[in-house]
């Protein structure tokens, strides 16, 4: 039995250039997140938005959010504005770029294929989770004095940094297996 992943309403030849589309922005919005983080760097927040994001209670996230001062503070709303849309890049990408490898090895390693499915569903996941944590750091921008909002924003930050990288582990796995088979089968002829 075949699963049926979400890129399903796309036609064969759309999916690789849906994929080099979503890669593209984003690429592109990665390096806007990039540009708008730098400022969110200081010695409380060496990783900028991520350590706001990683902060697991409200003293440590004031603590951060004051080490910015206000134009900080306006830096990581922008930043956390735009994340909205990489969610949308990143999750397209790395979900398509599971499909295309499951459809390459669906014929010689049906689990493998089966797998890269479920996790393309799983990049869906990701980014639900990823925008119910910016949800949670705008509240703490604009004053929010819940605990469980910086508790909240842990979590979901976890959880979605160990769903991606189980996607691109998936993605590059099956690019390794893909490559060696055509190795192989070149070696044959």
């Amino acid at each position: 039995m075949r699963l049926r992943h979400p890129s399903e309403w796309l036609t064969e030849s759309k999916l690789p250039i849906m994929f080099l589309m979503f890669l593209s922005l984003t690429l592109l919005v990665m390096v806007g997140l990039i540009l708008l983080g730098r400022p969110l760097e200081t010695d409380i927040a060496p990783y900028g938005i991520v350590s706001f994001e990683l902060a697991g209670n409200l003293s440590a996230a004031r603590d951060i959010t004051q080490s910015w001062g206000e134009t900080g503070r306006v830096y990581a709303g922008l930043n956390l504005g735009l994340d909205y849309l990489y969610i949308v890049a990143y999750s397209s990408c790395i979900g398509l770029g599971c499909v295309l490898v499951a459809r390459a090895q669906s014929q010689q390693n049906k689990q493998f294929a089966n797998i890269g499915v479920i996790i393309a569903w799983g990049q869906l996941v990701a980014g639900l989770i990823d925008a119910m944590e910016n949800y949670a750091l705008i509240q703490i921008l604009l004053g929010a004095e819940t605990n469980i909002l910086a508790v909240g924003a842990r979590v979901c930050a976890l959880l979605k940094f160990v769903i991606i990288a189980i996607g691109v582990a998936y993605v590059l796995i099956g690019l390794a297996m893909i490559t060696i088979a055509k190795v192989h089968a070149r070696r044959a002829t």
